[in-house]
């Protein structure tokens, strides 16, 4: 089964969305997050994603108690990412009632740091590594920077990790509505034996049919969610039938 994984990204206590990770382009909801989250749990919903944009500009968590209000409101099980450097950050997190902690940036640019992290017993599978790719490169800060490192050799180096998931964006995509990129998606998928998420993109109840034929365990939705381009219901129904 696909798992749908509605999102919410936040600017000061604001649902927004932004793209391509562009702050200048970036589209405010004149909406409750607590409201929308708890929306998502009547449409079917298990999981929510929950990005801090303050925090993933600040380089540190900036929202943290709005976001376990959002999550308790919910009653869903939640990932959070934005701005996550430091196991500090990942505990401060978890110790909200947040189920897993998203790290992109800091784990590529301390990569030691954050296999040791991963390894830490009581982290086991609450930590989701996010790769965000550009033409399949990693990215990172913020999507300014590229590593130089294939995401799917990532993935293929942290296969037989403690994950909770891989994060895979494929940057051009996300905030389109145009759809993922399938083919860089299912080719990381296969990859590495954590699940994948795909994210960025998914704009149509056609685009997640078409997600429910390869191998990923999850997908996120935002935007077209707002927008009224997907249902989530429907989308959740749809993924059950895989």
């Amino acid at each position: 089964m696909l798992t749908i994984v509605p999102s919410i990204d936040l600017i000061d206590g604001k649902v927004v969305r932004l793209k391509q990770g562009d702050y200048g382009q970036q589209i405010n909801y004149d909406v409750d997050p607590a409201d929308v989250a708890r929306s998502f749990a009547d449409a079917g919903a298990t999981w929510m994603h929950v990005v801090d944009l303050d925090g993933a500009k600040a380089g540190r968590p900036m929202q943290t108690e709005l976001i376990a209000r959002v999550a308790k409101a919910s009653g869903l099980r939640v990932e959070v990412g934005g701005g996550i450097r430091s196991t500090a950050d990942v505990q401060q997190l978890l110790d909200h009632g947040i189920t897993r902690v998203v790290v992109g940036t800091r784990a590529m640019e301390a990569w030691d740091w954050f296999r040791d992290l991963v390894q830490t017993p009581a982290m086991k599978e609450k930590i989701v590594l996010a790769l965000d790719a550009k033409a399949g490169q990693v990215a990172t800060r913020g999507w300014t920077h590229t590593t130089g490192k294939k995401a799917v050799d990532v993935a293929r180096e942290v296969s037989d990790w403690p994950l909770g998931a891989i994060l895979y964006t494929d940057v051009a995509k996300d905030g389109m509505l145009t759809g993922p990129n399938f083919d860089e998606t299912e080719a990381l998928a296969r990859a590495s034996k954590v699940p994948v998420i795909a994210s960025g993109g998914v704009g149509s109840i056609e685009h997640v049919q078409r997600l429910t034929k390869i191998p990923v365990w999850g997908a996120i939705i935002g935007r077209s969610l707002y927008e009224g381009k997907v249902d989530l219901r429907e989308a959740v129904e749809v993924s059950r039938a895989r």
